[in-house]
C-alpha cells in the first residue's frame, strides 16, 4: 500500500498550477499522499502531527534487545514495520524531493522532508510479530501482540534488504544535502556501512534462519539481490 502511494508522488510534482474546472486536483492529491504517512507513524507523535486520531503507539519496541527500537512506519494495515519495503519507500520518497523539491511549496516540501526523516531515523530496524499481528487486526494504540525483533548480523546474508537500505540513506543524504548537512554526512557513512554488509555477506534475506520466520511469506526474496 504504502510504495503504491509514491506513484502519485512522482507524477504530481511536476505542475502545482490551479487545476481547470472539472479537472483532477493533483495538487490535492498530492498534499494527501504525503499525510497518508502521518497516519502509518509509529513512535511518540510530534505536536506538529496534522491526524489528530492517532496517538502514540509502539513505546516499547526494541525492548528485548535493548535498544529503542521506536519509530518509523507501520506496514499496510497492520502493526509490523518491515524494514525492507519501508527502505524502498524512503527511497522514493527521498527521490521525489531530490528531482522536485524546488518545484514544491514551502509547506510541501517541508511535510515530505518530515516524512522521509521519519524513516531515514528508522532503517534498519524490523520489528513485529507477522504471524500473531496478522491473527489480530487492532489500532496501533492498542496493541498487544508480540513485538518481536528480527535482527540481521554478520555473518548472516541479507544484501537485498541490506541494499535497499544504503539506496534509501544515500538517497536521503542527497535529498537533506542543503537543508541539513551534518544529518546528511551522518546519513551517508551509514549508508556506506549497509553498503558493505550488503557486499561483503552476499544472499537474499529471506535464506537467513534467523529472520527467514519472521519475512516470509510476507516479503521473501527469491534471490532478487542477483538482479542488482
Amino acid at each position: 500500500m504504502i510504495t503504491q502511494i509514491l506513484f502519485i508522488l512522482i507524477i504530481s510534482f511536476s505542475s502545482f498550477e490551479p487545476p481547470a474546472a472539472n479537472a483532477h486536483d493533483y495538487q490535492d492529491a498530492l498534499s494527501k499522499a504525503v499525510l497518508f504517512f502521518e497516519g502509518q507513524r509509529s513512535g511518540v507523535l510530534p505536536q506538529y502531527q496534522r491526524m489528530k486520531w492517532r496517538d502514540n503507539s509502539g513505546l516499547s519496541d526494541g525492548w528485548t534487545y535493548n535498544v529503542d527500537l521506536t519509530g518509523g512506519y507501520y506496514d499496510a494495515g497492520d502493526n509490523i514495520k518491515f524494514g525492507f519495503p519501508m527502505s524502498f519507500t524512503t527511497t522514493m520518497l527521498a527521490w521525489s524531493v531530490i528531482e522536485f523539491g524546488d518545484s514544491m511549496p514551502p509547506a510541501e516540501l517541508r511535510n515530505s522532508m518530515v516524512a522521509i526523516r521519519w524513516a531515514s531515523d528508522y532503517l534498519l530496524k524490523t520489528v513485529g510479530d507477522p504471524i500473531n499481528d496478522h491473527n489480530c487486526w487492532e489500532r496501533p494504540e492498542d496493541m498487544d501482540t508480540a513485538r518481536t525483533v528480527y535482527a540481521v548480523d554478520a555473518p548472516k546474508p541479507a544484501s537485498d534488504v541490506a541494499g535497499e537500505t544504503a539506496a534509501a540513506l544515500a538517497a536521503c543524504s542527497m535529498a537533506f544535502r542543503a537543508y541539513d548537512p551534518s544529518y546528511s554526512e551522518t546519513l551517508i557513512r551509514n549508508a556506506v556501512k549497509a553498503f558493505e554488509y550488503a557486499d561483503t555477506y552476499r544472499g537474499a534475506y529471506s535464506d537467513n534462519s534467523d529472520i527467514r520466520d519472521g519475512v516470509c511469506p510476507f516479503y521473501c526474496d527469491f534471490s532478487g539481490y542477483q538482479a542488482s
